[in-house]
């Protein structure tokens, strides 16, 4: 079946279309970040970014009051951003932030301290989601030999999302 769009200069159109010709209007999308508060990092440790601020959030998916996690309830393919910022005094060591899914990590990056004592990291990976049970967080570690704080810039420490491809 072949589905065709018309439209004009000034005709808008609220939507993706998938395969089957459906309109999805409740495609999921959020941002999520820190508002402006620092988190400490344990040396040697796994921690889930708190973000407790939300700058939109479509399809209210994202929970920024309890588990700090992206449940989406479409099924598809998201897209996800994550960013952190330390500026501390670890001159060295690694520091790595994951995406994880349904408890586990499913996509990840890393960098290490520079010699002043800053690291800035960033994620963007595609990961399928089954629109029912599936959930995503950020995940942090870092070893730079004592316990570490992330910058308290909102625009330092973010996590997004969005459905890039329905199924």
């Amino acid at each position: 079946m072949v589905t065709s769009i018309k439209g004009n200069d000034t005709s808008t159109f609220g939507g993706n279309v998938d395969v089957t010709g459906n309109v999805i209007t409740d495609a999921p999308a959020f941002h999520a970040t820190n508002n402006g508060s620092v988190q400490s990092i344990s040396n040697n440790t796994f921690t889930k970014l708190t973000l407790p601020a939300e700058l939109f959030d479509t399809n209210s998916n994202f929970d920024s009051t309890t588990n700090y996690r992206f449940t989406p309830t479409v099924e598809g393919y998201y897209q996800f951003n994550s960013a952190i910022f330390f500026n501390n005094s670890a001159t060295s060591g690694q520091v790595q932030i994951h995406v994880y899914k349904n408890g586990s990590s499913a996509s990840f990056s890393g960098n290490a301290w520079n010699s002043i004592g800053h690291a800035w990291l960033s994620l963007s990976t595609l990961l399928y989601a089954n629109g029912s049970t599936d959930y995503f967080e950020i995940y942090v570690y870092q070893n730079g030999g004592s316990t570490q704080n992330t910058t308290n810039s909102a625009t330092g420490v973010f996590f997004t999302g969005h459905l890039a491809r329905a199924v």
